[in-house]
Order: C-alpha cells, then sequence, then structure tokens
C-alpha cells in the first residue's frame, strides 16, 4: 500500500465521520473507492429484505441508467459477495466461470460497453452485520486501458468497505430514531385532536401548509432560503406548538358556547318555570290571561334567544341590551320570593362581547403557550432542533407586543415564528371545525391577515408571500 493511498483512507476515514446524509454518505463512498481504484464504474447496493436495493450507480466513460434488486442467489456475483461476506476480484468477466454473467453481457450486447475486470467487496460492520457491497468495473492503468484490479486494491477497498459499513449502519439508525421520534410527536398531535373535535386537523393543516410555504420561499428566493435542517425545525414547530392543550382543561377548551350545556340547561328550566308558575298565578286569579299570554310569550321569545345568541362569535349592542333587560326582569318563586330571570353568572356570560370564553376562561385557555414551554422543555432536543421550544411555545406573539405569553415585539421575535403565526392564525380563520364560530372564506381571512398587518401585528412582507405563495392549496386544487 502506497503512502498516498494510505493518506486517501485517513481522508476517507474523516469525511465518513463528518457525514450524517446517508444520500450524499453512499455517493462519497462510491466516489472514494473508485478513486483509489482507478475503475471506470461502480455500482453500490445495499441490503433491503432478500435482496440487494440499487442505491447508486457511476461510470466515467459514459451514462448509465438504474438497475434492478439482485436477488440473493450464489449464481449472481454481488449476492455471491454478500452472502459469503468476501471480496470477488474476476479479472474477465467473459471467462469467468466463478458465477453467472449473462446479465451483464446482456447490458454489454444493448450498450455497446464491455465489462472486462470486476471487484466485489461487502460491506460488513465491526458487528458482522452485512449492510451490502460495493461493486467495481473495469479497473483502468495509467494510459486509460483496461487492466485486471491490483491483488493488494482489495485489502485498500475492504479496509474502506468497513469504515463505510459502519457509517452507513450509524447513519440508519440516526435515521431510525430521529423517526421514531417523528413518529411520537405526530402521535402527541394525534392525541390533542382526540381530546378536542374542534382541534383535530389544525395542526395538520398547519405543517402542511409549512412545507409548501417554506418551498414557496425558498424556490422564490432563488437560493436555499431554508435549508432541509432549519426546514424541519420549523415543521417540528409546528406539529408541536399546541402540545400544552394536553394539560388545558376540556370545559374551557371545547366550550362550544357562552353558557355551559348545564347553564343553559338550568336557564331554560327556569324559564320554563317561570311560564308554569304564571299558569298557577292565572288559576288563583292573581294573573289575567291576558297577562298570562304575555308573559309566555316573553319567556318563549327570551328562550329562543339566549340559544342563539349563545354560540354566536359576536354580539352586537342591540344583543347585549337585550340581555341587560331580561338580567333585571324577576319574577316570584313558589315562597314568594323574587328571583332574577338570569342570576348575575348568567348575565356575565352572555354579555361576552366575542367569543365564547370569560376573561378568566381565555386565560386558562393562553396558558396553553405556557404549558408548552414547560412541557418542551423536559425534551433533550439536538442541536438541529434546539430552537424548536422557543419557537413552538412563541406562536401567540405579536410584532406591537400584544401578544403573549411573553409580549415580544419587533425584532425580538424571529422570522420562523412569524411564520408559524401567519400558519396559526389563518387555518384558525378558515377552520370549519371550531365551537364558536363558523370557518370564513379564504378571501376573508387574508383580509383579517392584512388587517392585522396594518395593525402591527403580523410580518408584512411574510402575508404577502403567504397569499401569493397559496399554500393552502393542494396540487390537485392549485391546477384548477
Amino acid at each position: 500500500m502506497t503512502q498516498l493511498e494510505i493518506n486517501k483512507i485517513l481522508e476517507i476515514g474523516v469525511m465518513l465521520s463528518s457525514e450524517r446524509d446517508l444520500d450524499r454518505l453512499l455517493e462519497r463512498v462510491l466516489e472514494c473507492v473508485m478513486e483509489l481504484s482507478r475503475c471506470d464504474a461502480g455500482t453500490l447496493y445495499l441490503s433491503e429484505g432478500d435482496a440487494l436495493a440499487f442505491k447508486l450507480m457511476r461510470n466515467r466513460s459514459r451514462k448509465l441508467g438504474t438497475l434492478p434488486p439482485v436477488e440473493l442467489r450464489r449464481e449472481n456475483v454481488c449476492a455471491l459477495s454478500f452472502l459469503e461476506g468476501r471480496t470477488i476480484s474476476i479479472d474477465d468477466v467473459y471467462e469467468s466461470r466463478e458465477c453467472d454473467f449473462t446479465g451483464p453481457m446482456k447490458y454489454d450486447a444493448r450498450t455497446g460497453y464491455r465489462t472486462r475486470s470486476m471487484l466485489v467487496v461487502p460491506m460488513i460492520s465491526r458487528e458482522g452485520e452485512k449492510l451490502g457491497v460495493i461493486q467495481l468495473i473495469n479497473a483502468l492503468d495509467e494510459s486509460g486501458a483496461v487492466v485486471p484490479f491490483p491483488a493488494d486494491m482489495a485489502l485498500v477497498l475492504e479496509s474502506v468497505a468497513s469504515q463505510a459499513a459502519v457509517t452507513i449502519q450509524n447513519a440508519r439508525y440516526i435515521e431510525e430514531i430521529r423517526e421514531l421520534f417523528h413518529s411520537f410527536v405526530r402521535v402527541m398531535s394525534a392525541a390533542i385532536g382526540e381530546l378536542t373535535p374542534y382541534n383535530a386537523s389544525h395542526t395538520r393543516h398547519m405543517a402542511e401548509n409549512c412545507g409548501r410555504f417554506l418551498d414557496y420561499l425558498n424556490e422564490t428566493a432563488g437560493f436555499e432560503r431554508f435549508d432541509p435542517q432549519r426546514r424541519e425545525e420549523i415543521i417540528m414547530s409546528v406539529w408541536l406548538h399546541d402540545v400544552g392543550k394536553l394539560v388545558t382543561p376540556l370545559d374551557v377548551m371545547n366550550k362550544a358556547g357562552r353558557l355551559s350545556p348545564e347553564q343553559l340547561g338550568e336557564v331554560l328550566h327556569r324559564l320554563e318555570k317561570i311560564r308554569l308558575l304564571g299558569k298557577i298565578e292565572n288559576l288563583r286569579g292573581d294573573l289575567t290571561a291576558e297577562e298570562l299570554s304575555g308573559l309566555e310569550g316573553d319567556v318563549l321569545a327570551a328562550g329562543k334567544f339566549i340559544s342563539g345568541i349563545n354560540g354566536l362569535e359576536a354580539l352586537d349592542g342591540g344583543m347585549l341590551e337585550r340581555v341587560n333587560a331580561l338580567a333585571e326582569r324577576t319574577y316570584a318563586d313558589e315562597d314568594g320570593a323574587l328571583r332574577p330571570w338570569l342570576t348575575p353568572e348568567e348575565h356575565r356570560m352572555l354579555s361576552i362581547r366575542g367569543g365564547t370564553l370569560s376573561p378568566e376562561e381565555r386565560q386558562v385557555m393562553e396558558r396553553h403557550v405556557e404549558f408548552t414551554d414547560k412541557l418542551l422543555s423536559q425534551i433533550s432536543f439536538s442541536e438541529n432542533l434546539s430552537h424548536v421550544r422557543q419557537w413552538a411555545s412563541s406562536h401567540h406573539e405579536l410584532l406591537n407586543g400584544g401578544g403573549y405569553p411573553r409580549h415580544l415585539r419587533g425584532d425580538e421575535i424571529p422570522e420562523e415564528v412569524r411564520i408559524i403565526t401567519i400558519l396559526d392564525v389563518f387555518d384558525a380563520l378558515v377552520a370549519s371545525d371550531r365551537p364558536y364560530k363558523k370557518g370564513k372564506s379564504v378571501g376573508e381571512a387574508l383580509d383579517i391577515l392584512h388587517g392585522m398587518v396594518s395593525g402591527g401585528k403580523l410580518d408584512k412582507e411574510l402575508v404577502e408571500q403567504f397569499e401569493q405563495s397559496r399554500c393552502w392549496e393542494t396540487k390537485g386544487e392549485a391546477e384548477q
């Protein structure tokens, strides 16, 4: 082994130890062994099930396509090398009787290529696990003529293949751990959806829209504005942004009306009681038929009105005045004591102008971002995901400082968080499964986003790019 070869092997070892992307790793492994062996072509296969799956091919003299998987039969030289875990060197495949080379010969006849010398090296980890094979074709001498592979080249390539096997195995382990973590995150998101029917698709929609929006931003920028690592980190933040809702009380998160079902039932039951007490007074002669008819009409109208406004998205001034008027009305109970038509608490809840939550309930709901931060603080994120906790727990912050929980302003809010906030607001607006409102059209939602820009809450440029991206449309919808 020459000093140059030794240096190259050391260089390859450093390269392999620093590469984490499996596809790039395979490409660099094949390029390095081809350079070491001075060969014209090379193919790399990895073990998948009961076959060797084609992963990569390089040819210096011509462009070649893909190859089918190799069945693990000893007649095939790659399979034989893999099964027996040994290097196979052949000076001329047309003269060899060790394996069946009719496949390469047919390929040569079809393409005009001439496969001659071949070296097949198995990739075996330190634990003895067989991961695949590297097949090298047509060693070249200094003049470019095809020659047999040198005898000492097998040892050199076995060393490189062994290093590559360990690195490939580690890359696979990392990918398996990564996918396990991603699966766990999706499970937590699904658990939130199971807790509340009003949030089932929210996070999934956001993640899908986020991926398309980031791709659009990369495309329009003309460069990789969001590289794969940053893209993954943002999307992971989206998947986890509502994890705090796992500990948010369901009676608040699922509250569809200003009054709870139990409270509404009590009000309607009381109104029916008022009507029946009126009938009793009429029978006693304390209430005229005309007065009874008026009372029954008022009770019926009050029940319809309260039921009608209970789940409305917003109340106007006239509705609030009518609620106040009902709260001022009284009736005499069985003991003759005066009671209000609406209790102070019922009056307060029915007077909520927008949404269904009282100020206290809204505070409880807003605390989900604090719980998101607290829960994510228990996860040891890798360096590649080190911003997830911060980005996920900040999605309700607004540029003018009016958001929560930390009331960040302007440049204190990272671009990634600004993107997540836009995605969150948009999906909440168009969602048709929220308990307190009907879903808005895309046009209405975009108008609201632009209104929030005017109010200093959202990033103007990002909102405009969001609108231009049409990222909420699937491919089929966008083509219509």
